[in-house]
């Protein structure tokens, strides 16, 4: 696929409006197309980062598909994961609070408005030596 111009998810969201909101006021997207049915986002200073919300039930949804997403986790990877854990940990949903991985992650993972969708917010940490053996060498994280 190398002529592959960008790659980004489209939630499909019982409550399209009030997941805008949040990815807008807590996340720092912006809106760059908005229609009563479909939203698409980029994050404030990198345009490279897409994400798509569409309301579940409009007509571009095949039938039998007209469903909210359901048990969607979205990766955020940033720098001190701890700091932006305790800007927010007061006025977030947690389901999961911050805690370290043997895998190499330090990271949280919080709700959002749409019931089905969970966001997990993660800092790349060195690995147990038990997982660095798991990763390419060309992929070892940081």
């Amino acid at each position: 696929m190398k002529d592959l111009n960008s790659f980004y998810p489209v939630v499909s969201a019982t409550n399209p409006n009030a997941l805008l909101a949040f990815f807008v006021e807590q996340m720092q997207f912006k809106p760059v197309y908005t229609s009563d049915w479909y939203w698409h986002l980029s994050l404030n200073q990198r345009p490279d980062v897409n994400i798509a919300i569409v309301d579940c039930q409009h007509e571009s949804i095949p039938e039998g598909f007209r469903t909210p997403v359901q048990g969607l986790l979205l990766n955020f990877e940033m720098p001190d994961i701890t700091t932006y854990y305790q800007k927010v940990a007061q006025d977030w949903k947690i389901l999961l609070p911050l805690r370290d991985e043997d895998w190499g992650q330090r990271h949280f993972i919080a709700g959002t408005p749409e019931p089905g969708l969970m966001l997990d917010l993660i800092e790349l940490i060195p690995p147990s030596e038990e997982f660095l053996k798991n990763y390419e060498h060309e992929a070892e994280p940081a």
